[in-house]
């Protein structure tokens, strides 16, 4: 069946009754009583049949692991040696398929070191549901006469803490009383010291809504943020599910529990009669909410998977109420667990039973958190500078394992290792040669060739050749630099073209640096070419000052990756057609900080290149941003005083946004969230409204300052950052982002 979502976790029922009678049990307090007429204990054929099922689930789905949850009831009731039949079969039947990852929740009140030693064996890990202090365990985790659990749970935890066995102890789960005092809750748990600790919303309907004691309806998120401030104080010592699932939402990353977040379920519930059930919470709904009608005798998983039921906890946004899907805070809620959304008048189709209290739990983390999760990239100019060097010398380490067999490239790659290795004038040089734009265009079109099957090995290694030798000559280095050479010439990043042949002729050459500038060896002869050396045959890289105490820009024309932007770019200029430019490009920039010296001051920070590109100017003006590195940019050439001031403004936003999303998350991309743009007829995703906004904010500034406004402009770009302040899917940094050009447009506006 195509387009289902493997079963990746199952929870096995090995035993349908407990030695506990909790009190907000869904199994056997709430609407669904099915497990009255089941067999209190698993069957071998039941083990044997759901062994061979997820083997061949896991097989046909080509999954890498499996993990299997034991479960009841109290599962511990089924005892050593059924257990170890499950143990056993899942072991044999997983064997060369998929990795098997056993685990057993339990109340802990049998365990003991016979069930240890089997778990040991089979590496089965151990998580306890307790829920806190004596006080707030014993409000609901009593025996059936009404004596306390504590003090034996406490027992388990610590015989499963001691040693041989504390790497089998997973965590601790907690169930949420709000009459329970949070910080004497949070010190018990981690008094235990548990790898991790679960807090869980006890389940509840919109027909049996949860106990709220002071009747407000957010007395479950104050309860729990209580518990963060507490956490949080003390350093987070323990992993704390909840709230590591909203960071990491409200980062861009992934949800990490069933009951937040909007990933797909992929869980089946096997009961002790080898009934095949969706998620367990369901009980908590109506009698056979759970029900699939399906069983692992007859049945293979995939027809749970297709199950109704089953699909509509996959559909991510989709697949939560109309409400949900408008609120900002759904990536990290995900409209909640699936159970809390039920009404009888229309099922799930609701927001949670909990929707106000996960609204201010979302909202309360974020504001807590939202300064240290910010990305430093956004705020600070240097820090995503170093962030971009180190992407590059990611991707180019990436390169060099698929190509390091070759024996030219690890020649260069050799000698670029001696250039770091010289001191600090060799790692100056090899920053300067690693960090052109167009190193990054190069290395990206490599790995594109390698992961396609068409890499032009010899080519890349020139390239990597090119590099190394200009890093020597930048330095001043005594190392031996030779480059290879085709069609005549050779480009030597940062520094210039230099011709060593006829065209069509293919060799090598030996660089070395001399007092005057550099010179090379072809033979017995040796030509000086450099700075000074006047060769008629060097044609240097040319430079450009946006300003008396700007660092000199690169006049790039010359790189054979340049043409990496989505017009193609100019040839080599004549001297005075150079020349032409820079006066253009003076005129501009004075425009520039005349009008908008803010915009100006942001845009010059890291502009390291400019490439001339054909034709005039686009409609709007706008620069263009290609495939490279940070700091390059490439302007119209022909384009006049007043587009080329806006396209330098123009595409240093663009870039500079760029280069925040290669290093920064701004937005998840796990949705399908669309947004109407006042700019375009259809609704676009969030990157595009983002980039709209972020240049628009620029070019309303720039337009404003040169009495040429576009009419309604700014309505537009307040429209569209009301409706970014609505976007589920930007992160913190994202937030932050939108922040910072709502109080650009106000500077604007004022």
């Amino acid at each position: 069946m195509t387009g289902l979502i493997a079963f990746r976790e199952i929870v096995l029922k090995v035993h349908s009754r407990c030695d506990l009678a909790c009190d907000h049990c869904y199994v056997y307090e709430h609407a669904d009583q099915s497990w009255r007429a089941r067999p209190k204990v698993i069957s071998p054929e039941v083990i044997s049949h759901t062994a061979s099922r997820l083997a061949e689930h896991a097989r046909d789905h080509a999954l890498p692991s499996v993990t299997v949850i034991l479960h009841g009831g109290e599962p511990l009731l089924a005892g050593p040696a059924r257990l170890r039949l499950v143990c056993e079969e899942f072991t044999r039947a997983l064997d060369g398929i998929a990795e098997l990852d056993l685990r057993i929740h339990t109340n802990g009140l049998q365990l003991s070191t016979r069930y240890l030693d089997l778990f040991d064996e089979y590496g089965v890990r151990v998580g306890i549901s307790l829920d806190g202090d004596r006080a707030a365990n014993d409000r609901h985790r009593r025996f059936a006469d009404g004596r306390t659990s504590h003090p034996l749970v406490l027992a388990a935890v610590a015989l499963l803490r001691s040693e041989p066995y504390r790497h089998l102890y997973q965590g601790l789960l907690c169930t949420v009383d709000v009459a329970n005092d949070p910080v004497a809750v949070l010190d018990a748990l981690v008094e235990l010291e548990p790898p991790r600790v679960d807090f869980l919303l006890p389940h509840a309907t919109w027909e049996t809504p949860p106990a709220r004691p002071d009747g407000a309806p957010d007395a479950y998120a104050r309860w729990l943020l209580r518990i963060f401030d507490h956490w949080d104080r003390l350093g987070r010592p323990v992993p704390v599910r909840l709230f590591e699932s909203l960071l990491s939402t409200l980062r861009g990353g992934p949800s990490l529990t069933e009951s937040l977040g909007l990933a797909p379920t992929d869980l089946v519930v096997v009961e002790t009669d080898g009934t095949l059930e969706q998620v367990d919470s369901l009980k908590s709904a109506f009698e056979g909410a759970a029900a699939t009608g399906f069983n692992v005798f007859d049945h293979a998983f995939d027809q749970v998977a297709a199950h109704p039921g089953v699909r509509a906890r996959q559909l991510g946004l989709a697949g939560v109420s109309e409400s949900c899907r408008r609120c900002p805070v759904v990536r990290s809620c995900g409209g909640g667990l699936y159970t809390h959304r039920y009404r009888d008048r229309n099922g799930f189709d609701n927001p949670s039973v909990y929707c106000t209290d996960l609204r201010e739990l979302v909202d309360g983390v974020e504001g807590r958190t939202a300064s240290r999760e910010t990305a430093p990239q956004l705020t600070d100019p240097a820090e995503l500078a170093r962030s971009q060097e180190e992407l590059t010398r990611i991707l180019l380490a990436r390169l060099h394992a698929d190509l390091a067999d070759d024996p030219g490239w690890a020649r260069a790659w050799e000698l670029l290792a001696a250039v770091e290795r010289a001191g600090e004038a060799g790692a100056d040089a090899l920053d300067a040669v690693l960090d052109h734009p167009f190193t990054r265009t190069w290395v990206l079109a490599a790995l594109d060739a390698a992961r396609d099957g068409r890499q032009d090995v010899p080519e890349a290694a020139r390239r990597l050749t090119a590099l190394a030798a200009a890093a020597v000559l930048r330095g001043g280095l005594d190392l031996p630099a030779e480059v290879a050479y085709r069609d005549g010439e050779v480009y030597l990043p940062t520094l210039g073209l230099l011709r060593l042949g006829e065209p069509g002729t293919e060799g090598r050459a030996a660089l070395h640096v001399t007092a005057g500038g550099y010179a090379v060896r072809d033979g017995r002869a040796e030509h000086r070419f450099g700075p000074t050396a006047g060769d008629a045959r060097w044609q240097p890289v040319r430079t450009w000052s946006p300003g008396p105490d700007a660092a000199p820009v690169a006049l790039e024309d010359l790189d054979p990756y340049r043409n990496c932007f989505p017009r193609p770019p100019r040839l080599r200029l004549g001297a005075g057609e150079a020349e032409e430019w820079r006066r253009r490009l003076d005129r501009a920039w004075a425009l520039l900080h005349k009008a908008v010296p803010e915009f100006a001051r942001a845009a010059a920070t890291g502009l390291t290149t400019l490439t001339p590109l054909a034709g005039g100017p686009r409609a709007g003006g706008w620069g263009e941003a290609g495939r490279h590195g940070p700091g390059a940019l490439g302007v119209p050439y022909a384009a006049g005083v007043r587009e080329t001031a806006l396209a330098l403004l123009t595409g240093r936003r663009r870039t500079r946004l760029r280069a925040l999303t290669e290093v920064a998350d701004l937005y998840a991309l796990d949705g399908q969230w669309q947004h109407r743009s006042p700019w375009r007829e259809r609704p676009v995703p969030v990157s595009r409204l983002l980039a709209d906004v972020h240049e628009r904010v620029a070019v309303e500034a720039y337009r404003r300052a040169t009495a040429t406004p576009e009419p309604g402009g700014s309505d537009r770009i307040h429209r569209a950052l009301d409706r970014l302040s609505e976007a589920a899917e930007l992160t913190v940094t994202g937030k932050r982002l939108v922040a910072e050009l709502r109080y650009e447009l106000k500077t604007v506006d004022a």
